[in-house]
Parts: structure tokens; C-alpha cells; sequence
């Protein structure tokens, strides 16, 4: 199945690349395209419990959906994951 998330304090290249990154290190969930204009992240995956990992995941890294709270914490964790982002590139 595909879906996608629209997430909060997408702002980059950099930050696209990092959720790239630790989003394909999830099982079962592939195909990840993140379009940072429309601060979008679709991908494939499994079973419902696979797009629930995702979405815990893109809060972890700083990247908490629109219907999540955006807390300081959660976008000083997204300042760090975009930074991480741009120097792997």
C-alpha cells in the first residue's frame, strides 16, 4: 500500500535526505519520496503497523505530522537531522 504524511518543519534538501535515510532503514517500507514543497513524505509499506513506525519515526528525528504538537524539542531535533542531512550529501 502507498500513503503519505504531511510532516512539520520540513525545510530542505538536507532534511529530505535524512529521512530518507532513516526512513529506509524501517522493514517493509520502501519507495520513500519526500517533496519538500509541499512538506509531503509518501512511501510504500505492508501493514498498518509499518506506516504507525513510520510515522513514530519522522517524530523521533524532528519531524512530527501536521495533526501532531511541534514542540521546541521537536524542532530543535529537526534543525540537527537537517544539518546531519546536507554534510552526508
Amino acid at each position: 500500500m502507498k500513503t503519505s504524511i504531511i510532516v512539520q518543519n520540513l525545510k530542505c534538501g538536507g532534511c529530505a535526505s535524512t529521512i530518507t535515510n532513516k526512513l529506509s532503514e524501517l522493514s517493509n517500507v520502501s519507495d520513500i519520496e519526500i517533496d519538500v514543497e509541499t512538506n509531503k513524505v509518501t512511501f510504500t509499506f505492508q501493514d498498518e503497523t509499518d506506516a504507525i513506525a513510520v510515522k513514530d519515526k519522522l517524530k523521533r528525528i524532528g519531524y512530527p505530522s501536521v495533526e501532531e504538537e511541534n514542540s521546541l524539542t521537536s524542532k530543535a531535533k529537526s534543525f540537527v537531522s537537517c544539518a546531519t542531512g546536507k554534510f552526508s550529501n
